[in-house]
């Protein structure tokens, strides 16, 4: 009977350590999948801490870019937060100037557009554009004196006569080749700077000056794109066909965007000089 008891027992005894030992691999899977689960939410948390990061260094790259295109862009903001205006005390050069240089921007532009249309040039293109918003400004300028606006929606076609023969002249010999486009390319800006210190000399008045001022910065740039362009298409080495010498040297040498020293300054005083006698076409 004893015998038997102990045998009993030692079952139980036998029973109670597998039972213990199921339970505590029972528990110790739960905590390790506990532990697992953990971890994982941890490196899912610090992935999505790095995504949101990357997401915001992305945003930010993306902000920097718009930044730098928008400053990009046409780069002058010509007709952006100009002086006081002084309406109806215009004198009647500075009327004659604001008409005029509507429509020769205008030629600008239009020259260049059909240009690209002939030798898809990207240059032409891109300063084309640009020729928009200078019109566009020297619009704005008409609208806030009570000038009626000489300029046309249709390309090649100008109130001035001689700006509608030279648009003809100048496209004609753009046309010639490629060569000769960039030459009138470079050939327009040379016109437009000398016109812009014509009339700047004409005017006192600080919107008209700014404007002007503005723009012929942006004729300073595009003669030196033109220039650099003539030589990667051709190996051609530009030579002034309207500034003098020095007037030509003073504005390649300075950097981009500057453009001399606002009103013309010393650019200007050789343009009227040696070179003054290029002028072709023009009135």
């Amino acid at each position: 009977m004893l015998k038997k008891i102990l045998v009993a027992t030692a079952l139980v005894a036998v029973i109670g350590v597998l039972v213990f030992g199921a339970v505590s691999r029972s528990q110790a899977k739960n905590a390790s999948e506990s532990i697992r689960q953990s971890g994982n939410g941890r490196g899912n948390e610090q992935t999505t801490s790095s995504s949101d990061q990357t997401g915001a260094g992305y945003n930010q790259v993306n902000r920097g870019q718009g930044r730098g295109q928008g400053q990009g862009g046409n780069g002058a903001g010509e007709g952006a937060n100009l002086p006081p205006a002084t309406p109806g005390e215009l004198s009647a050069a500075e009327s004659t100037a604001l008409l005029y240089m509507r429509e020769e921007e205008k030629l600008a532009h239009d020259v260049y557009v059909t240009l690209y249309a002939q030798w898809s040039l990207p240059i032409f293109q891109n300063i084309s554009q640009s020729e928009q918003t200078h019109t566009d400004a020297v619009k704005a300028l008409l609208d806030r004196y009570g000038l009626a606006d000489p300029g046309s929606s249709e390309i090649g076609v100008f109130t001035n006569p001689d700006l509608q023969a030279l648009y003809s002249e100048l496209v004609a010999r753009g046309s010639q080749s490629l060569a000769e486009a960039i030459q009138v390319g470079a050939a327009i800006e040379e016109i437009d700077i000398l016109d812009l210190q014509e009339r700047l000399a004409q005017t006192d008045n600080a919107d008209i000056q700014q404007v002007f001022n503005n723009l012929m910065n942006g004729s300073y740039n595009h003669l030196r794109a033109f220039i650099s362009t003539l030589n990667t298409q051709t190996g051609e080495t530009y030579q002034p066909q309207y500034l003098s010498a020095e007037a030509y040297q003073a504005i390649i040498n300075t950097s981009m965007g500057r453009g001399g020293n606002g009103n013309g300054g010393n650019n200007g005083q050789g343009g009227n000089g040696s070179g003054g006698g290029g002028r072709g076409g023009r009135p």
